[in-house]
């Protein structure tokens, strides 16, 4: 499928879907003791590496985590040289005071909100995608 570039294309067609389930970002110095089949998102940085995983594995293998988020997923193919669809929907979810991280994976944004945050995310990206088809 070709990727989406045209932003109000992007908002009117996003579809978030909130995914099951409790996530969390943990830090690691060695991912030695990790099975990368449990990891949806990894990236390396000089202090150690970010690994993004469910809550249950974290805990099961005893990593430390801070944060406990809902994953909610814009079922849209998204390019990864569209402009402005992460800051239309981050700026949305910051005006109701919701903090959100962003993973742009190949075919789709993924989203990371507080946990209890969830369900009204969900509805401020509908409400997104609503006034763009307006």
């Amino acid at each position: 499928m070709k990727a989406e570039t045209n932003l109000q294309q992007l908002l009117r067609t996003m579809q978030p879907i909130l995914n099951k389930g409790e996530y969390v970002f943990c830090e690691l110095k060695t991912l030695a003791n990790v099975d990368l089949q449990d990891v949806l998102f990894f990236f390396r940085e000089d202090e150690g590496s970010t690994i993004l995983v469910t809550k249950a594995y974290a805990d099961k293998n005893q990593f430390a985590y801070e944060y406990v988020t809902a994953w909610i997923t814009l079922n849209v193919y998204s390019s990864l040289q569209a402009v402005g669809l992460t800051a239309a929907f981050s700026t949305a979810l910051a005006s109701s005071n919701i903090s959100c991280n962003v993973v742009a994976a190949y075919n789709h944004d993924h989203i990371f909100v507080a946990l209890n945050d969830g369900a009204n995310a969900m509805e401020i990206l509908k409400k997104l995608a609503a006034s763009a088809n307006s």
